[in-house]
């Protein structure tokens, strides 16, 4: 089993594990409301940035895939997160197993760099991940995302509620 982030590479971006100096970079991110528009509609709190950080580092040992942080590879900036999550988002069978995100901070949208990211971490699910279906949800108002998941292979098999919000699911594999 995988038991820590392996380190990826693309044209433009380094991956690599969470650590604890990247807390800051994740909670500006996390903090600005053009990132969290369609995901959860509010800034998160610190003390959700900080589990959130905590869970994509424990989802390696335990299950063997998890999330990346995503850095600009000339300047080291931080680009986002991008990875596999197991969230139990009580969708039943359609929300069941490895499920593809991505967030990236505001200054790199709309300049491939998530479709990047994705591509680069659905070929590593493709040779690592034992489950050969892997999923996402997305909020159906969220238009670059869905275009990001297409281009990633992922269709849309149903509409469920989350949360009390739309949302829309896609699957792979």
């Amino acid at each position: 089993m995988i038991t820590k982030a392996p380190d990826l590479e693309t044209e433009r971006l380094s991956l690599r594990g969470h650590r604890l100096e990247d807390f800051a970079d994740c909670l500006a991110m996390w903090t600005d409301p053009k990132v969290t528009r369609f995901i959860g509609g509010k800034p998160s709190t610190d003390q959700e940035v900080w589990f959130r950080l905590l869970r994509y580092v424990g989802h390696w040992p335990v299950l063997g895939f998890g999330f990346w942080v995503a850095r600009e590879r000339t300047s080291g900036r931080f680009v986002g997160e991008v990875g596999f999550a197991e969230q139990k988002r009580g969708l039943d069978e359609a929300g069941a197993g490895p499920e593809l995100g991505y967030a990236l901070a505001p200054w790199c949208h709309g300049q491939g760099f998530a479709t990047e990211a994705a591509r680069a971490v659905v070929a590593w699910g493709d040779e690592h991940i034992p489950m050969k279906r892997t999923w996402c949800l997305i909020n159906p108002e969220a238009s670059a995302s869905i275009q990001v998941a297409e281009k990633c292979g992922y269709r849309e098999f149903a509409r469920a509620t989350l949360r009390d919000a739309p949302v829309v699911l896609f699957e792979r594999g």
